[in-house]
């Protein structure tokens, strides 16, 4: 099966562990993995903040580079979702509706594809550990990704899932959220940084490597030790050889 690594901003310039992580995942289960060096931002943040106009000549540039790829799979579920919305933004465009339909339906989160497409439903990782999960809100409510990530963790021997209290509440990142309303955001992630020591959790997880950082960054600034991942790198701790076919 081929598939083509969709990197996003995030990964691409503050976590290169995710996109390695993903790569070797992916590859533990026999896909070929290529990757279009032309692909830029997915375009969500400029989207969001009104400049469609700006933002759709970018999209088309992604339909273009990802054009021959069978699958495409990132590790982000908020930036998934917004190539999901390519085919419903470009519906009445007469060149690119069909094609933006194709796009959007083979563009799938990194957890997403292992349980829905690959039917993975057992990690065979030696991680161990205390861990919490959130669920981005972006990731659940929108692209309804909720129980892959949960099931491949839990499938784990030797990791402990705790339960995170209020885990449905955003940790207040919300991509220009939170530069636009940064005291209402500063005051979301301290609860959330709140809940996340509630849970005495060694670990926290999640699969957007924007609320990641935010909920880091309070933590740390807290002097609270806990250590934040992202679900691939918690995935991918196996060889080849451990793969249960």
């Amino acid at each position: 099966m081929k598939v083509s690594l969709f990197i996003t901003c995030m990964a691409d310039i503050f976590a290169w562990q995710v996109g390695k992580a993903t790569v070797e995942l992916l590859e533990k289960y026999g896909c070929e993995v290529d990757f279009p060096e032309g692909q830029t931002c997915c375009g969500q943040p400029s989207y969001n903040s009104g400049y469609k106009k700006e933002t759709i000549k970018s999209m088309k540039h992604m339909i273009d580079v990802f054009e021959d790829a069978e699958y495409i799979v990132g590790p982000s579920g908020s930036c998934v979702y917004m190539l999901r919305e390519y085919e419903h933004i470009l519906k009445d465009d007469p060149e690119y509706s069909e094609k933006a339909k194709r796009f959007s339906r083979k563009a799938y989160e990194i957890t997403q594809f292992l349980y829905e497409v690959l039917k993975v439903r057992e990690i065979p990782s030696t991680f161990k550990g205390k861990v919490t999960y959130h669920p981005s809100c972006h990731m659940t409510r929108l692209l309804g990704v909720k129980e892959a990530p949960l099931r491949l963790l839990e499938s784990i021997e030797g990791v402990d899932v705790v339960p995170l209290p209020q885990a449905e509440d955003c940790c207040g990142f919300g991509g220009t959220f939170a530069v636009k309303n940064a005291v209402i955001s500063g005051r979301m992630v301290d609860e959330k940084a709140h809940h996340v020591e509630e849970t005495e959790a060694e670990y926290l997880v999640g699969g957007d490597m924007a609320c990641l950082m935010n909920i880091q960054g309070r933590l740390t600034r807290e002097g609270k030790n806990v250590e934040v991942l992202h679900i691939v790198e918690i995935l991918n701790q196996f060889s080849n050889e451990e793969v249960k076919k």
